[in-house]
Protein backbone atom coordinates (compact mmCIF):
# COMPACT_ATOMS: atom_id res chain seq x y z
CA UNK A 1 0.00 0.00 0.00
CA UNK A 2 0.97 3.43 -0.29
CA UNK A 3 2.52 5.78 1.94
CA UNK A 4 -0.99 6.36 4.26
CA UNK A 5 0.17 10.28 5.25
CA UNK A 6 -1.39 13.22 3.34
CA UNK A 7 0.45 15.54 1.41
CA UNK A 8 0.97 18.93 2.42
CA UNK A 9 1.42 22.25 0.86
CA UNK A 10 4.35 23.19 0.99
CA UNK A 11 5.07 26.35 1.20
CA UNK A 12 2.29 26.52 4.12
CA UNK A 13 -0.51 28.32 2.52
CA UNK A 14 -4.46 27.07 2.74
CA UNK A 15 -6.57 26.14 0.54
CA UNK A 16 -8.32 29.80 0.33
CA UNK A 17 -4.70 31.09 -0.54
CA UNK A 18 -4.60 28.86 -3.32
CA UNK A 19 -8.18 29.54 -4.60
CA UNK A 20 -7.36 33.36 -5.18
CA UNK A 21 -4.41 31.40 -7.62
CA UNK A 22 -7.55 29.70 -9.47
CA UNK A 23 -8.81 33.62 -9.32
CA UNK A 24 -6.39 34.95 -10.61
CA UNK A 25 -5.56 37.41 -7.73
CA UNK A 26 -2.29 37.87 -6.16
CA UNK A 27 -1.21 35.73 -3.13
CA UNK A 28 -0.66 38.42 -0.24
CA UNK A 29 2.89 36.40 0.45
CA UNK A 30 3.65 36.89 -4.08
CA UNK A 31 6.41 39.15 -5.17
CA UNK A 32 4.18 41.79 -7.18
CA UNK A 33 6.62 41.69 -10.39
CA UNK A 34 5.60 37.88 -10.27
CA UNK A 35 1.76 38.41 -9.91
CA UNK A 36 1.18 40.87 -12.98
CA UNK A 37 0.18 39.07 -16.11
CA UNK A 38 2.60 38.91 -18.86
CA UNK A 39 2.27 37.56 -22.27
CA UNK A 40 3.99 34.14 -23.20
CA UNK A 41 4.01 32.71 -26.88
CA UNK A 42 1.81 29.88 -27.04
CA UNK A 43 4.34 27.43 -28.17
CA UNK A 44 6.13 28.07 -25.27
CA UNK A 45 3.33 26.81 -22.75
CA UNK A 46 2.37 23.37 -22.41
CA UNK A 47 -0.06 21.37 -20.15
CA UNK A 48 0.56 19.71 -17.08
CA UNK A 49 0.89 15.37 -17.35
CA UNK A 50 -1.08 15.40 -14.09
CA UNK A 51 -3.61 17.39 -15.12
CA UNK A 52 -6.91 15.55 -13.23
CA UNK A 53 -9.17 16.25 -15.86
CA UNK A 54 -8.58 14.19 -19.34
CA UNK A 55 -12.12 14.60 -21.37
CA UNK A 56 -12.04 18.34 -22.97
CA UNK A 57 -15.35 17.87 -25.10
CA UNK A 58 -14.37 19.06 -28.78
CA UNK A 59 -18.10 21.13 -28.95
CA UNK A 60 -17.64 23.30 -25.98
CA UNK A 61 -13.73 23.53 -27.09
CA UNK A 62 -14.88 25.03 -30.28
CA UNK A 63 -17.67 27.72 -28.79
CA UNK A 64 -14.52 28.90 -26.51
CA UNK A 65 -12.44 29.25 -29.00
CA UNK A 66 -15.25 30.99 -31.25
CA UNK A 67 -15.24 33.50 -27.89
CA UNK A 68 -11.66 34.07 -28.11
CA UNK A 69 -11.53 35.00 -31.42
CA UNK A 70 -14.04 37.78 -31.04
CA UNK A 71 -12.60 38.86 -27.55
CA UNK A 72 -9.66 37.24 -26.96
CA UNK A 73 -8.10 35.37 -23.63
CA UNK A 74 -10.09 37.78 -20.81
CA UNK A 75 -8.60 35.51 -17.89
CA UNK A 76 -5.12 35.04 -17.93
CA UNK A 77 -3.57 31.06 -16.97
CA UNK A 78 -1.69 30.22 -14.24
CA UNK A 79 1.97 28.37 -14.98
CA UNK A 80 5.11 27.97 -13.33
CA UNK A 81 8.43 28.31 -15.07
CA UNK A 82 9.63 24.35 -15.54
CA UNK A 83 12.65 24.06 -15.22
CA UNK A 84 13.41 27.62 -13.31
CA UNK A 85 14.41 30.31 -15.66
CA UNK A 86 14.15 28.18 -18.82
CA UNK A 87 11.60 30.55 -20.61
CA UNK A 88 9.39 26.93 -20.54
CA UNK A 89 5.92 27.23 -18.75
CA UNK A 90 3.51 24.67 -17.35
CA UNK A 91 -0.05 25.03 -16.72
CA UNK A 92 -1.46 24.83 -13.43
CA UNK A 93 -4.79 26.45 -14.52
CA UNK A 94 -6.71 26.92 -17.58
CA UNK A 95 -5.53 24.15 -20.06
CA UNK A 96 -9.17 24.88 -20.92
CA UNK A 97 -8.47 28.21 -22.23
CA UNK A 98 -4.87 26.84 -24.16
CA UNK A 99 -6.80 24.33 -26.00
CA UNK A 100 -9.09 26.41 -27.52
CA UNK A 101 -6.63 29.20 -28.39
CA UNK A 102 -5.11 26.62 -30.35
CA UNK A 103 -7.90 25.99 -32.14
CA UNK A 104 -8.54 30.21 -32.59
CA UNK A 105 -4.73 30.07 -33.73
CA UNK A 106 -3.75 32.81 -31.45
CA UNK A 107 -0.17 32.99 -30.95
CA UNK A 108 0.41 34.76 -27.45
CA UNK A 109 -1.67 33.92 -24.30
CA UNK A 110 -2.02 36.30 -20.83
CA UNK A 111 -0.45 33.86 -18.04
CA UNK A 112 0.70 34.47 -14.48
CA UNK A 113 3.48 32.58 -13.14
CA UNK A 114 3.43 31.50 -9.75
CA UNK A 115 6.48 29.61 -7.76
CA UNK A 116 4.74 26.18 -7.05
CA UNK A 117 5.51 23.24 -6.27
CA UNK A 118 4.56 19.41 -7.71
CA UNK A 119 2.21 19.09 -4.86
CA UNK A 120 0.45 22.48 -5.15
CA UNK A 121 -0.13 22.70 -8.81
CA UNK A 122 -1.91 19.60 -8.79
CA UNK A 123 -3.95 20.76 -6.13
CA UNK A 124 -4.78 24.26 -7.59
CA UNK A 125 -5.56 21.97 -10.86
CA UNK A 126 -8.51 19.96 -8.97
CA UNK A 127 -9.52 23.28 -7.44
CA UNK A 128 -10.46 24.54 -11.02
CA UNK A 129 -11.84 21.50 -12.43
CA UNK A 130 -14.79 21.84 -9.15
CA UNK A 131 -14.97 25.50 -10.55
CA UNK A 132 -16.01 24.41 -14.22
CA UNK A 133 -20.06 24.35 -14.49
CA UNK A 134 -19.92 20.82 -17.25
CA UNK A 135 -18.55 18.44 -14.04
CA UNK A 136 -20.83 15.27 -13.78
CA UNK A 137 -21.79 14.82 -10.18
CA UNK A 138 -18.91 11.78 -10.42
CA UNK A 139 -16.32 13.54 -11.27
CA UNK A 140 -17.02 16.39 -8.92
CA UNK A 141 -16.76 13.59 -6.17
CA UNK A 142 -13.46 12.05 -7.24
CA UNK A 143 -11.96 15.65 -7.50
CA UNK A 144 -13.34 16.11 -3.57
CA UNK A 145 -12.11 12.50 -2.36
CA UNK A 146 -8.92 13.45 -4.12
CA UNK A 147 -8.33 16.35 -2.21
CA UNK A 148 -9.27 14.86 1.16
CA UNK A 149 -7.15 11.66 0.37
CA UNK A 150 -4.25 13.47 -1.02
CA UNK A 151 -3.72 16.59 0.70
CA UNK A 152 -5.51 15.80 4.33
CA UNK A 153 -8.45 18.51 3.86
CA UNK A 154 -11.88 18.22 5.68
CA UNK A 155 -15.25 18.42 4.59
CA UNK A 156 -15.63 21.16 6.51
CA UNK A 157 -12.44 22.68 4.90
CA UNK A 158 -13.25 22.34 1.74
CA UNK A 159 -17.27 23.93 2.28
CA UNK A 160 -15.79 26.82 3.50
CA UNK A 161 -12.96 27.37 0.81
CA UNK A 162 -15.26 26.16 -2.25
CA UNK A 163 -18.33 28.48 -1.22
CA UNK A 164 -20.53 25.08 -1.08
CA UNK A 165 -22.27 23.24 1.52
CA UNK A 166 -20.69 20.49 3.71
CA UNK A 167 -23.93 18.33 3.21
CA UNK A 168 -23.10 19.15 -0.99
CA UNK A 169 -20.07 17.31 -0.33
CA UNK A 170 -21.19 14.76 1.93
CA UNK A 171 -23.91 14.00 -0.46
CA UNK A 172 -21.73 13.46 -3.50
CA UNK A 173 -18.90 11.75 -1.74
CA UNK A 174 -21.83 8.73 -1.06
CA UNK A 175 -21.82 7.94 -4.61
CA UNK A 176 -18.34 7.14 -4.75
CA UNK A 177 -19.20 3.74 -2.46
CA UNK A 178 -21.74 2.65 -5.53
CA UNK A 179 -20.97 0.03 -7.75
CA UNK A 180 -19.19 1.14 -10.49
CA UNK A 181 -22.02 -0.12 -13.02
CA UNK A 182 -24.25 2.57 -11.13
CA UNK A 183 -21.48 5.14 -11.33
CA UNK A 184 -21.10 4.91 -14.79
CA UNK A 185 -24.64 5.60 -15.23
CA UNK A 186 -24.02 8.90 -13.33
CA UNK A 187 -21.25 9.87 -15.38
CA UNK A 188 -23.53 9.14 -18.77
CA UNK A 189 -26.40 11.29 -17.06
CA UNK A 190 -28.95 8.09 -17.45
CA UNK A 191 -29.23 8.68 -13.67
CA UNK A 192 -29.06 11.64 -11.80
CA UNK A 193 -27.27 12.09 -8.56
CA UNK A 194 -30.67 12.51 -6.98
CA UNK A 195 -31.10 9.15 -7.81
CA UNK A 196 -28.17 7.56 -7.33
CA UNK A 197 -28.04 8.99 -3.87
CA UNK A 198 -31.54 7.07 -3.29
CA UNK A 199 -29.84 3.99 -4.20
CA UNK A 200 -27.03 3.80 -2.15
CA UNK A 201 -28.77 2.11 0.94
CA UNK A 202 -29.62 -0.38 -1.34
CA UNK A 203 -28.78 -4.14 -0.64
CA UNK A 204 -28.39 -4.56 -4.77
CA UNK A 205 -27.85 -0.72 -6.49
CA UNK A 206 -26.86 -2.18 -9.91
CA UNK A 207 -29.74 -4.24 -10.41
CA UNK A 208 -32.23 -1.38 -8.45
CA UNK A 209 -30.37 1.26 -10.75
CA UNK A 210 -31.09 -0.71 -13.92
CA UNK A 211 -35.22 -1.34 -13.08
CA UNK A 212 -34.89 3.00 -12.53
CA UNK A 213 -33.69 3.43 -15.77
CA UNK A 214 -36.14 0.82 -17.34
CA UNK A 215 -39.03 2.11 -15.32
CA UNK A 216 -37.98 5.99 -15.72
CA UNK A 217 -38.49 6.01 -12.22
CA UNK A 218 -38.33 10.22 -10.60
CA UNK A 219 -36.54 10.36 -7.47
CA UNK A 220 -39.09 9.78 -5.05
CA UNK A 221 -39.98 6.84 -6.46
CA UNK A 222 -36.29 5.82 -6.08
CA UNK A 223 -36.88 7.19 -2.76
CA UNK A 224 -39.78 4.71 -1.78
CA UNK A 225 -38.12 2.14 -3.25
CA UNK A 226 -35.32 2.19 -0.74
CA UNK A 227 -37.50 3.07 1.97
CA UNK A 228 -40.09 -0.25 1.02
CA UNK A 229 -40.15 -3.82 0.57
CA UNK A 230 -37.16 -3.72 -2.23
CA UNK A 231 -35.51 -1.57 0.49
CA UNK A 232 -32.89 -2.71 3.21
CA UNK A 233 -34.49 -6.02 5.76
CA UNK A 234 -33.06 -6.63 8.71
CA UNK A 235 -31.59 -9.99 9.13
CA UNK A 236 -33.33 -13.10 11.84
CA UNK A 237 -32.51 -11.57 15.07
CA UNK A 238 -31.60 -8.39 13.79
CA UNK A 239 -33.99 -5.23 15.04
CA UNK A 240 -35.81 -2.84 12.33
CA UNK A 241 -33.46 0.06 11.57
CA UNK A 242 -34.34 3.06 13.04
CA UNK A 243 -34.20 6.75 11.81
CA UNK A 244 -31.14 7.51 13.52
CA UNK A 245 -29.20 4.36 12.48
CA UNK A 246 -30.02 4.97 8.92
CA UNK A 247 -28.75 8.49 9.29
CA UNK A 248 -25.33 7.53 10.95
CA UNK A 249 -24.86 5.05 8.12
CA UNK A 250 -25.68 8.11 5.85
CA UNK A 251 -23.30 9.96 7.88
CA UNK A 252 -20.38 7.57 8.17
CA UNK A 253 -20.68 6.61 4.27
CA UNK A 254 -20.34 10.31 3.13
CA UNK A 255 -17.33 10.61 5.37
CA UNK A 256 -15.76 7.21 4.59
CA UNK A 257 -16.65 7.72 0.29
CA UNK A 258 -17.90 3.99 0.64
CA UNK A 259 -21.46 2.37 1.37
CA UNK A 260 -21.41 1.79 5.22
CA UNK A 261 -24.01 -1.10 7.24
CA UNK A 262 -24.82 -0.91 11.12
CA UNK A 263 -26.69 -4.07 12.05
CA UNK A 264 -28.05 -4.25 15.53
CA UNK A 265 -28.74 -7.05 17.08
CA UNK A 266 -31.62 -7.48 18.99
CA UNK A 267 -31.75 -7.41 22.78
CA UNK A 268 -28.03 -6.88 23.96
CA UNK A 269 -27.26 -4.11 21.85
CA UNK A 270 -24.35 -5.51 19.99
CA UNK A 271 -23.87 -5.49 16.34
CA UNK A 272 -21.73 -5.00 13.63
CA UNK A 273 -20.31 -2.14 11.46
CA UNK A 274 -19.25 -3.42 7.81
CA UNK A 275 -17.90 -0.94 5.18
CA UNK A 276 -18.24 -1.95 1.92
CA UNK A 277 -15.27 -0.49 -0.06
CA UNK A 278 -15.21 -0.84 -4.36
CA UNK A 279 -11.71 -1.46 -5.01
CA UNK A 280 -7.76 -1.63 -3.82
CA UNK A 281 -7.45 2.29 -4.23
CA UNK A 282 -10.89 2.30 -1.59
CA UNK A 283 -9.15 0.49 0.61
CA UNK A 284 -5.92 2.30 1.11
CA UNK A 285 -7.77 4.97 1.23
CA UNK A 286 -9.62 3.44 4.29
CA UNK A 287 -6.88 2.31 5.99
CA UNK A 288 -4.87 6.11 5.97
CA UNK A 289 -8.29 7.19 7.28
CA UNK A 290 -8.05 4.78 10.15
CA UNK A 291 -4.31 5.23 10.79
CA UNK A 292 -5.17 9.04 10.63
CA UNK A 293 -7.86 8.79 13.94
CA UNK A 294 -6.31 10.88 16.70
CA UNK A 295 -3.75 12.73 14.62
CA UNK A 296 -3.70 16.42 14.55
CA UNK A 297 -3.84 18.26 11.72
Amino acid sequence: MSDPRPERNRLGRGLSALMADVMGAAGEDEPPARSAPMRVAIDRIRPNPQQPRRAFPQEALEELAASIRERGVLQPLIVRELPPASGQFEIVAGERRWRAAQLARVHELPVIVRDLSDSEAIEIAIVENIQRADLNPIEEAAAYRQLMDRFGHTQERLAEALGKSRSHIANLLRLLSLPEEVIEHVRQARLSAGHARALVTLPDPATAARRVIAGGMSVRQVEALARGPGGPRPRPGQAAKDADTVALEQDLAAHLGMAVTIDHRAGDGSGRLTIRYPSLAALDALCRALNGVGEGE
